[in-house]
């Protein structure tokens, strides 16, 4: 759940809007076809989007536009940052896992932070579409969203890069390392 301080002031409004207009300028082949006075009236529009945005980027994210879906009318953001966010590493996958653990607990979990940040983890099929755009982790790793049947049994999922490949791997939830973090997807 969102601290009670949510709301972002002008200033912080429009050094955001900055921020995601370079990297919507710098990076057009992530988001072909869509315009950013388009991007910019949306989130204008909506400013707990923004600041969830702006958490991703203070939690060194890198978030940009990835998709436009017609049918819903969103603009979906990912986080970008070529490696997974350095702020959201050394967590294990949720809140269970990290209860699970008698010692050495990390200091949050994947699920935790996202739903603070009012952003989801990367699916698969989302972590997939990413690659697709560069290639992203391939030095760490990121926690994805874990399908019921797995997480009952202890396990969950991360994805990383190598090889030219997208790996998905499985680890117990509760094992957290400092090269693995997690990636977020924002509908706006």
């Amino acid at each position: 759940m969102k601290p009670l301080q949510s709301k972002l002031t002008q200033e912080q409004i429009d050094e955001l809007l900055s921020t995601l207009k370079a990297r919507f300028e710098k990076h057009l082949h992530r988001h072909t076809g869509l315009n950013w006075k388009d991007v910019q009236s949306r989130l204008q529009a909506n400013p707990d989007k923004l600041w969830s945005l702006n958490e991703m980027e203070n939690t060194g994210g890198e978030p940009d536009v990835v998709a436009y879906d017609q049918a819903q009318d969103t603009y979906l953001f990912f986080d970008c940052a070529a490696e997974s966010p350095k702020q959201r590493r050394s967590i294990c996958y949720d809140q269970d896992a990290l209860e699970s653990r008698k010692e050495n607990k990390p200091k949050h979990s994947a699920l935790g932070m996202a739903e603070e940040m009012g952003i989801k983890i990367l699916n698969e099929e989302q972590y997939r579409l990413l690659q697709t755009l560069g290639h992203f982790d391939m030095k760490t790793s990121s926690w994805i969203e874990t399908p019921a049947a797995i997480r009952a049994l202890g396990g969950a999922l991360f994805a990383d890069y190598r090889y030219a490949t997208v790996f998905v791997y499985h680890n117990g939830a509760e094992s957290y390392y400092a090269a693995r973090g997690f990636r977020g997807a924002l509908e706006v």
